[in-house]
């Protein structure tokens, strides 16, 4: 049975053609994975078969009084809403039938006998819905998913616009499994988790009986969960069974049987043309010459797409530094409150550090302590000479109306026009992506805007927190080559073993510093 049926969808922004012709079908109990380069749509395509968006052409039809619950990775959560609002969020529509009955209490006083029935009718098929549906246990719940999720340590009292991406996202995801949709709509919902956490979503997506979508460029999370892809390439949606590793196989394969026909077909082409060429003006030829000319005309020509630019990321190396990048005297890290309990840490010249452990605990509070951002609550920081620091944020609240090339050329004023260009071309973004606001671009492309300043400073320590987020699989590859082969010392927050652990020389696990209860 098909729960969502999306025909000839056709969408772009400008004269940037997104999709082209468009189809799709999700039938009950698929597990999806919905993947593609950055900048290809896959977000975008999310947007229209939820209505957040209208296609340019094609319709999309979902089955009768299915509930789709979409974890989104710009949802924006308002200043001012407790982490107990949002989850409440969750039942919306019970409150909303309790308002309504409500309402018909209100008009009882006043009824007739036979609308007095009437009305009694009606708010007990109202009170048995809020009832099946655990109504009156709403907050039992909510402490329950908090508990499981880690939010309880937070406090359930506090204002969402204070927390850190990963908490965020734990939110979001919290209130998804409370609202227990029909379909599950997930787009990278590992981004800012931790490891634990990502395990517990895996667990909850092996077990969950109905469809669902998911858009994820963590390689080994998408396999253990999925059981068929939708590759989004080129304008074009296509299906393939089972998971990515058995789609690679068979892209690859249907790939280079295009490539074989092209050649085959290009070679052929050649041929008809040069007879056509010898034999069109001699009468005793002519006629053959001209049935080689209808067979060109009516050949169905192959086309091959136009190859994507890959990233291609090298970091430029500053002078040497000290020996000692730093190190901290009794630092306790925190804002109102400790986050750690008091910390003596040295880092050295070539070493590789990746922070790691749960969300909320300080990873991202130590790094700007550590970079002078932010002051501790007591202790030092003792930074080492010559440091030359590139500093890549977990994430940029604030909305950049820039171009990119506007974005780059305003920090390296003294590159040309084509300098800048040709850099952004380097981080894998296409001319069309070049000449776009930053706004307007994916969370992947945003991240190799970024990427594209910090390869171009020079550096003798990065500091990176989550630098993979939304960074597609060539990206991410591409990153990790990089930064194996940076001469400097890195201190990296990752919660992607796959990603870090061939390329630190030195694992620190910030569970063990921290105040906070597990």
């Amino acid at each position: 049975m098909s729960i969502l049926s999306v025909k000839n969808l056709s969408h772009g922004f400008g004269d940037r053609a997104i999709f082209n012709d468009v189809s799709f079908r999700l039938l009950k109990g698929e597990h999806i994975g919905l993947i593609g380069a950055n900048g290809e749509g896959k977000s975008t395509f999310m947007n229209i078969i939820t209505g957040k968006l209208q296609p340019d052409e094609g319709k999309v039809e979902w089955s009768k009084k299915v509930r789709v619950g979409y974890l989104d990775q710009h949802a924006v959560l308002e200043k001012g809403m407790t982490i107990r609002d949002v989850l409440k969020g969750a039942f919306q529509y019970l409150f909303d039938i309790e308002a309504e009955m409500n309402e018909l209490f209100g008009k009882m006083g006043d009824a007739s006998p036979e609308e007095l029935e009437q009305l009694l009718e009606e708010t007990g098929t109202m009170q048995d819905l809020l009832t099946n549906n655990d109504f009156y246990l709403i907050d039992a719940k909510i402490e329950e998913i908090a508990r499981g999720l880690g939010l309880d340590d937070i406090g359930l009292d506090r204002d969402v616009h204070d927390l850190s991406g990963g908490q965020r996202t734990k939110i979001l995801l919290a209130k998804l499994l409370l609202e227990k949709p029909d379909i599950l709509l997930l787009d990278e919902p590992t981004n800012y988790l931790d490891e634990q956490h990502i395990e517990w979503l895996k667990r909850y997506l092996q077990a969950y009986e109905n469809a669902f979508i998911l858009i994820s460029h963590d390689i080994p999370f998408l396999n253990s969960v999925i059981n068929l892809i939708y590759h989004m390439e080129n304008q074009e949606l296509n299906r393939y069974v089972g998971d990515y590793n058995n789609f690679l196989k068979v892209y690859e394969m249907k790939k280079q049987q295009l490539e074989a026909a092209f050649k085959k077909q290009q070679q052929e082409i050649a041929e008809l043309k040069d007879f056509v060429a010898r034999n069109k003006a001699r009468v005793s030829t002519r006629n053959m010459a001209m049935s080689r000319q209808k067979k060109l005309d009516k050949m169905d020509i192959i086309e091959l797409a136009a190859e994507k630019p890959k990233p291609e990321f090298h970091f430029k190396e500053a002078r040497t530094s000290g020996k000692i990048i730093f190190e901290t005297q009794d630092l306790v890290i925190g804002y109102n409150e400790p986050l750690s309990k008091s910390l003596n840490l040295r880092m050295e010249r070539g070493q590789k550090i990746a922070l790691v452990g749960a969300n909320g605990i300080g990873k991202t509070t130590l790094l700007k302590s550590i970079l002078g951002e932010i002051q501790p609550i007591s202790g030092s920081v003792q930074r080492g000479d010559y440091l030359h620091t590139g500093y890549f944020e977990q994430e940029m609240k604030q909305r950049n109306y820039n171009t990119c090339i506007d974005e780059v050329w305003n920090e390296f004023p003294s590159f040309t026009q084509y300098e800048v260009r040709a850099t952004l071309a380097k981080c894998g973004l296409t001319t069309k992506h070049i000449e776009s606001k930053v706004e307007v671009l994916s969370g992947g492309e945003k991240a190799k805007v970024r990427l594209c300043k910090l390869i171009n400073m020079e550096t003798n320590l990065l500091v990176l927190d989550e630098p993979t987020n939304h960074l597609d699989i060539e990206a991410k590859e591409e990153l990790k080559r990089a930064l194996q082969a940076y001469k400097g010392s890195i201190l990296l927050i990752c919660h992607e073993p796959d990603f870090y652990q061939d390329l630190v020389t030195d694992v620190w696990n910030c569970e063990s510093w921290t105040t906070k209860v597990f």
